[in-house]
């Protein structure tokens, strides 16, 4: 009978991650809840309470006067408001609309209502979303190139200050860091703070905007800013839909660039953050190990009281540079006296992986590929991440393997 496989890190590090995403929707439900329901509650009593003094006062019956709020109800879904508002279809309108579908935002005050409309969009939105995540992630990679040129240079400011580099010190041209200070990341806690700061201060001006132009209060703005920048679009405040503004061609172009930079920054901000609660998990994970394992507990202490070189487990962590040398398979030949005695031959193949390992590591390097570039071969492409987890695995120190 075959035994299952033991959960592995990737694996444990997920269903972890969904326990907790259970437990915060659950625990972000009974907030929402116990904020909102009382609320609700109120609101429809009063308006049962309203619409039954209508229907007394004007004498009408409640079932017509049902069916004519159904009507206005079905009017408000196709875009009918009881104050003039600007043309829903007209360039600019539509122009808003296909912001909203590519960039995930969905405020959903327009939808298409013919059949022709619905089927379009379908194909529209495959690869107009699917060219707007990558637009986000190429712009995540530049953004952190320049924090990382930014805070690179400060920091050989900083260690020119205290004498650590020499004054006349000029910094290489590439920003990667083959330059000057080989190997040196940004940290992925002062990109987080630096990406939050723009954040906030990007939403506060947006803020003061829509508070001046929609005559909004200025928590509703905030309330609006990060629902659209974070692309959640819920809908029920949606700037830019009067008939007409003061400056009106100013004030959209600046909607736009705000809805632009915002959503940027925001989907940069998430992809630090959940980096760092990557990290909070690994660390989970780190402390849970081995203690549902007492055999395995008790030989990693033995093993770790025993001051001993031990070149056999060196070997088994880098099998792949021995593929090539067949002379060092076999551990048989060469007998040891004893746990605390290395052979000559396990001694000259440790010598042989680590060299092994420098040239490949010295070939990756002439040829163009990253620095951590994982050497183990059994490892697939995606074992790196892809996407904007790539991204941030290969810039920022705390994502680095050697970390």
């Amino acid at each position: 009978r075959r035994r299952l496989a033991p959960l592995n890190e990737d694996n444990g590090r997920f269903l972890l991650l969904a326990a907790l995403i259970a437990a915060y929707l659950s625990a972000g439900a009974t907030v929402f809840s116990a904020l909102e329901s009382p609320s609700e509650a109120a609101a429809q009593l009063r308006w049962n309470r309203t619409l039954h003094n209508f229907s007394r006062i004007f004498n009408i019956s409640l079932p017509e006067l049902r069916a004519f709020l159904r009507s206005y109800e079905a009017a408000m879904a196709a875009g009918i408001r009881v104050d003039a508002l600007r043309p829903r279809w007209d360039f600019p309108g539509a122009f808003y609309f296909v912001g909203t579908v590519v960039s995930t935002i969905g405020f959903g005050m327009t939808t298409p209502a013919t059949v022709a409309g619905k089927l379009f969009l379908i194909v529209y939105g495959l690869f107009g979303c699917a060219g707007t995540i990558l637009f986000f992630n190429l712009f995540l990679e530049r953004i952190i190139s320049l924090l990382a040129f930014i805070m690179r240079a400060c920091y050989e400011r900083q260690l020119q200050r205290s004498g650590l580099l020499p004054s006349n010190f000029r910094r290489g041209p590439s920003v990667s860091g083959v330059g000057s200070l080989v190997g040196w990341k940004p940290s992925v806690y002062h990109v987080m703070l630096i990406l939050g700061i723009f954040a906030i201060t990007l939403s506060c001006c947006a803020s003061a905007m829509y508070t001046a132009v929609e005559g909004w209060n200025y928590v509703d703005s905030l309330y609006y800013c990060f629902v659209t920048f974070s692309t959640i679009g819920f809908g029920d405040l949606v700037s830019n839909q009067k008939a007409a503004y003061q400056h009106q061609g100013l004030y959209r172009f600046g909607n736009f660039i705000f809805i632009l930079m915002g959503v940027c920054c925001i989907y940069s901000l998430f992809n630090v953050i959940s980096i760092i609660i990557k990290q909070v998990l690994n660390w989970v994970l780190k402390k849970f190990e081995c203690r549902c394992c007492p055999k395995c507990h008790k030989s990693s202490t033995r093993l770790s009281r025993r001051n001993a070189i031990t070149p056999g487990a060196r070997l088994r962590r880098h099998n792949v540079a021995m593929d090539a040398d067949g002379q060092y398979d076999s551990d048989t030949e060469g007998r040891r006296l004893s746990g605390e005695m290395i052979s000559m031959r396990e001694l000259t193949a440790s010598s042989k992986v680590s060299l092994a390992i420098l040239q490949k590591q010295l070939s990756e390097t002439a040829n163009g590929y990253p620095r951590n570039v994982c050497i183990n071969t059994r490892q697939n492409g995606f074992s790196a991440g892809v996407g904007a987890l790539a991204i941030m695995n290969n810039r920022l120190a705390e994502t680095s393997d050697s970390r």
